[in-house]
């Protein structure tokens, strides 16, 4: 599925996500006394991510710029069906706007043209919806590839070039998949020969397992001299694959989303890296779009982005910049950031590897 990505002239380090919002009445309609609501539908996907940082963000943000709008709150832990029947609910109990992260972008078209038809404006968050949707948030996909290529190139060292690689992308469903393998191939293809790729369906760490053992059966464990895995569930099912073969010394493995057990295998020199996506400002963005159009206000002072999805043209968007997490960066990301702490890090299963990554309190 393809993701087209026209960035704006304004570097996305210095976009302001403030917007002045006087209140939080419908532009126009002093006569509502109600409390406007905002859907949050988030997919449970596979990390922490949606209960730990998402939603508790999003929700904040939207209190502190509207004191009283409600938040309407689902996860549809990665089924398709439960979603839609989510959308349905928040339809029928009237949102003024939703922001809705899909389990499947494509089966999510349906979705959206329904809250369309009932004049609810919908975000599009993390992963771009088809269908008329009004705005979306996410980070720069294809960056995110090309930072996870760019760092497998620089651990396989002087395999680098030559050197077999197997490619364990993610979920065909989620459009973001697409540009994170794009965005790696631009950078390892011509470099190294990929014994062999996967799209993993629903990011399920089990599938990525039995791939990556399939992988090994069939070009030697010997021959395989790093592992692009598109994100750090997948990155621990092919870990727990290379050593259930025994294979030692572990070849460089890429992640995605900083979970807390990545950072572990980090700090413990079983997976090279992740990708830290500072989630604040993610959902801080998507909760200035949500509380703009309850407003009736435009996007164009949020969003200097804009994106094409399959079905729609220019949306309004934000477009973050993923940040590389190794060993040798974790205290000043994840930790400063407050994602993680060192004690939840340094369990006495790492403190060893902790102290001599220099993590310590």
């Amino acid at each position: 599925m393809n993701l087209y990505l026209r960035r704006g002239a304004v570097a996305v380090a210095a976009v302001s996500l403030a917007v002045v919002l006087a209140s939080c009445g419908r532009a126009g309609d002093s006569s509502d006394t109600d409390s406007e609501t905002i859907g949050l539908l988030l997919p449970g996907a596979g990390t922490p991510r949606a209960e730990q940082f998402d939603r508790p963000l999003i929700e904040k943000k939207i209190k502190d710029l509207c004191g009283d709008c409600r938040v309407e709150y689902a996860n549809a832990k990665e089924d398709v069906a439960t979603q839609q029947q989510q959308v349905d609910s928040v339809i029928t109990k009237g949102v003024d706007v939703l922001i809705l992260d899909p389990v499947d972008a494509k089966a999510a078209r349906s979705s959206v043209e329904k809250a369309d038809r009932a004049g609810i404006p919908v975000v599009a968050y993390d992963r771009l919806a088809e269908g008329p949707i009004s705005g979306y948030v996410s980070f720069d996909g294809e960056k995110v590839g090309e930072i996870q290529g760019r760092a497998l190139l620089r651990a396989m060292g002087d395999k680098a070039d030559g050197g077999q690689i197997v490619m364990m992308n993610g979920s065909p469903t989620d459009p973001n998949s697409a540009a994170f393998k794009r965005g790696a191939l631009s950078v390892l293809k011509g470099r190294v020969k990929i014994g062999k790729a996967y799209d993993t369906a629903w990011w399920n760490p089990e599938n990525a397992h039995a791939n990556m053992s399939g992988a090994i059966a069939a070009l030697g464990a010997d021959t395989i001299d790093g592992v692009y895995a598109a994100n750090d569930g997948l990155a621990s099912g092919v870990i727990s694959a290379l050593k259930a073969a025994k294979v030692s010394p572990l070849p460089p493995v890429t992640g995605q989303d900083a979970d807390i057990t990545a950072v572990q295998r980090i700090v413990a020199g079983e997976q090279y890296m992740s990708i830290y996506k500072p989630f604040k400002l993610e959902a801080e963005a998507a909760a200035e779009m949500a509380v703009a159009l309850v407003q009736g206000e435009q996007l164009g002072d949020i969003a200097t982005d804009m994106v094409d999805s399959p079905t729609t043209a220019n949306v309004p968007a934000v477009l973050l910049t993923p940040i590389s997490l190794t060993a040798d960066n974790i205290k000043d990301t994840v930790v400063k950031d407050g994602v993680h702490t060192i004690d939840q890090i340094c369990t006495p299963k790492y403190k060893a590897a902790c102290e001599r990554a220099g993590l310590t309190t």
